[in-house]
C-alpha cells in the first residue's frame, strides 16, 4: 500500500495538539450521547457524561461519530495514503464490520453500507469495496434527491491530521473519503473546511476556518462565508436541522464561537499560566449539547476542532478515565492513533506512542519510593514502582509517557489509572496547559482517594512533577500554600526540586 511522508516538523505543542484531535471528537460525541433526539437545553442544565439515552450509551462511550472515525485513523496512522483506492477499500471493509453489530448507524450511512454490501455479495466477496459505497451513494442520491446528511463530517478530523504538510491532499482525501457515503458535495466542502481549520489548529495554535475557502471555488466560498458568518450571530440551538451538514458545521462553530472569552486570543493557548483553554474546551461542548437535536455529532465535530486548539492537555481526566468504545479502546487509544497519523506512521525515537513500553532504564534514581507526608494511602514515586507497586496501591497517576503494556498497571482497574499530559520543561511553549494540568492532576489524586483507592502518583524519578503535583494535592489536604507543602514533599523525597516552570506555576497557584 502506498505511504505518505509528513515534512512537518511537529514541536512538543503541535504533538499535544494533534493528540487533542480525536481525543476531543470523542469527549464531544459521549458528552453529547445522553441527550441526542432531545430538545434544547437551558443553561441551568448540568451536562454530564453520565451515559443514558435512546441507545443505552454506557457513562463515557463514544458513538457511531467516533466508531467511523477509528476506522479511518487505524489506517492512518500507519502512514498509508487515504487518497489510495487499497487504504479507502481497507476503510469501507471496516466500516461494514463495524455496522454488523453496532448499536446505533445512521440512516443514510446504513443504507449505503447495506446496498455497498450487497454489490460485494453478488460478486462473491464478504465485504464491500470504497467504488461499492460510492456507487451506493449515488444511487441513494438518485433515489431519495438528498444525500447532506452530518455522517461524513462527524467522521472527517483523522484527515486532518494525515496531511498536515499537504492542504491539496487533505482536500481531496476529505471530499472522496465523504463521496464514500454522502454523494452530496456540500457534505465533501463541509468535511474539507473542517479538516482544514483542524490541521491551521495544530499548526497554528489559533481558530480560523475561513482560510479553507480559498480551496473551494469562489461562488462556493462565498456561500459558505455567509453561513459561517451566520453561525458566529447565531446560537447552537438555531440551527435546529442539525442532521443537515450545514447546519452540523454551523451548530459547532456557533458553540465554539459564542462561548470563546472576549479577551482570547491567538496567544492564549500557549500561555503556561492560562486556564483560558481548557475552560473554553468544556464550556464550548457543553453549549453544543445543550443547542439539542443531534447532539452527539454536532459536539463531536466541535470538539475535533477544539482539541486541535487545545491540545489533550486540556481535556480533563474526569473525562479521560470514562472515554471508551468500539473497538474496545479508551482515551490512550485515541491518543496513539491521532499522534501516530500525524507523524506519518512512525513513533519518536523512544517508540512513543506505539511501543509496549518507554525505557527509562538509564534514568538514575527511577525507583524512588515514599509515602505522601499528609495521606498514608497516596505513594510518590519513580517510574519502577509501577513494576512493583506497594502494597494496597489500586490505582495509579502517571505524569511520565508510557507504553502499552505498562497501562493499566498490575491489578490496577483500566479507569484507574490517569495518565497526565505534562513535560518535564520550563519553557512555557512545552505545557501550554500548565496550571490546569497541575491543578487537574492533584484533583485527580483527590477523587481516586475520595472513592477509597490507594494512589500512586509517579514520573521518572519523583524528583520534579511527582512534588509539584503532590504539593498541590497535600495544599488541598490541608490549607497550606502549595510551596509550604512543597517544603514537607522535600522531607520525604530530598531530591525533589521541580523545574522553574514548575515552580513558578505552584506561587501562582497559590
Amino acid at each position: 500500500m502506498t505511504t505518505r511522508l509528513n515534512k512537518t516538523r511537529l514541536t512538543t505543542a503541535k504533538v499535544d495538539r494533534a493528540a487533542g484531535v480525536l481525543l476531543g471528537m470523542a469527549c464531544g460525541d459521549a458528552l453529547g450521547a445522553p441527550y441526542e433526539f432531545g430538545p434544547p437545553l437551558g443553561t441551568d442544565v448540568l451536562v454530564t457524561m453520565n451515559g443514558g439515552g435512546s441507545f443505552g450509551w454506557g457513562p463515557g462511550e463514544w458513538t457511531d461519530d467516533t466508531s467511523m472515525a477509528i476506522a479511518i485513523a487505524e489506517l492512518s496512522a500507519t502512514g498509508a495514503d487515504l487518497r489510495t483506492d487499497a487504504a479507502r477499500d481497507q476503510i469501507a471493509a471496516r466500516w461494514a464490520g463495524w455496522a454488523a453489530g453496532a448499536k446505533d448507524v445512521g440512516a443514510q450511512t446504513r443504507a449505503v453500507l447495506s446496498a455497498g454490501g450487497r454489490a460485494a455479495r453478488s460478486r462473491g466477496e464478504a465485504e464491500p469495496t470504497a467504488s461499492d459505497l460510492a456507487s451506493a451513494a449515488v444511487e441513494h442520491h438518485a433515489r431519495t434527491g438528498r444525500s447532506g446528511g452530518n455522517g461524513s463530517l462527524m467522521r472527517t478530523a483523522p484527515i486532518a491530521l494525515a496531511y498536515l504538510d499537504d492542504p491539496t491532499a487533505l482536500v481531496l482525501a476529505a471530499q472522496e473519503i465523504s463521496a464514500m457515503t454522502h454523494h452530496d458535495p456540500e457534505a465533501g466542502e463541509a468535511c474539507a473546511l473542517w479538516c482544514l481549520a483542524i490541521r491551521h489548529a495544530v499548526l497554528e495554535g489559533n481558530l480560523n476556518v475561513r482560510n479553507g475557502l480559498e480551496h473551494l471555488p469562489e461562488g462556493r466560498a462565498r456561500v459558505w462565508a455567509v453561513r459561517l458568518d451566520e453561525a458566529e450571530a447565531g446560537r447552537p440551538s438555531e440551527f435546529d436541522h442539525n442532521g443537515w451538514v450545514v447546519q452540523a458545521l454551523q451548530g459547532a462553530w456557533s458553540a465554539i464561537t459564542t462561548t470563546r472569552p472576549a479577551d482570547h486570543d491567538s496567544e492564549s493557548s500557549s500561555a503556561g499560566s492560562s486556564t483560558i483553554g481548557p475552560a473554553h474546551f468544556r464550556r464550548a461542548l457543553e453549549s453544543a449539547v445543550r443547542g439539542g437535536r443531534d447532539t452527539d455529532t454536532v459536539a463531536a465535530i466541535a470538539g475535533s476542532l477544539l482539541g486541535g486548539l487545545y491540545g489533550a492537555s486540556a481535556v480533563p481526566a474526569q473525562w479521560r478515565r470514562q472515554l471508551h468504545g468500539w473497538p474496545g479502546l479508551r482515551a490512550r487509544d485515541l491518543v496513539s492513533l491521532g499522534v501516530m497519523t500525524a507523524r506519518g506512521g512512525r513513533p519518536d525515537p523512544a517508540g512513543w506512542p506505539a511501543g509496549a513500553r518507554v525505557d527509562y532504564s538509564t534514568y538514575k534514581d527511577s525507583d524512588a519510593l515514599a509515602q505522601h507526608p499528609y495521606d498514608d494511602h497516596v505513594w510518590l514515586g519513580g517510574v519502577d514502582a509501577l513494576d512493583n507497586l506497594p502494597d494496597g496501591v489500586d490505582a495509579v497517576v502517571s505524569l511520565c509517557r508510557l507504553g502499552d503494556a505498562q497501562v493499566s498497571a498490575p491489578g490496577v482497574a483500566v479507569g484507574d489509572h490517569v495518565e497526565v499530559w505534562l513535560i518535564d520543561d520550563h519553557h512555557r511553549d512545552k505545557n501550554p496547559n500548565l496550571d490546569f494540568v497541575l491543578t487537574d492532576a492533584a484533583a485527580a489524586v483527590a477523587a481516586l482517594r475520595a472513592e477509597g483507592k490507594t494512589v500512586l502518583l509517579h514520573c521518572v524519578q519523583a524528583q520534579s512533577r511527582t512534588p509539584a503535583v503532590a504539593a498541590l494535592y497535600g495544599a488541598r489536604l490541608t490549607g497550606r500554600t502549595p510551596t509550604e507543602a512543597l517544603s514537607d514533599i522535600s522531607q520525604v523525597l530530598p531530591d525533589a526540586h521541580p523545574n522553574r516552570g514548575l515552580r513558578a506555576a505552584l506561587e501562582r497557584l497559590e
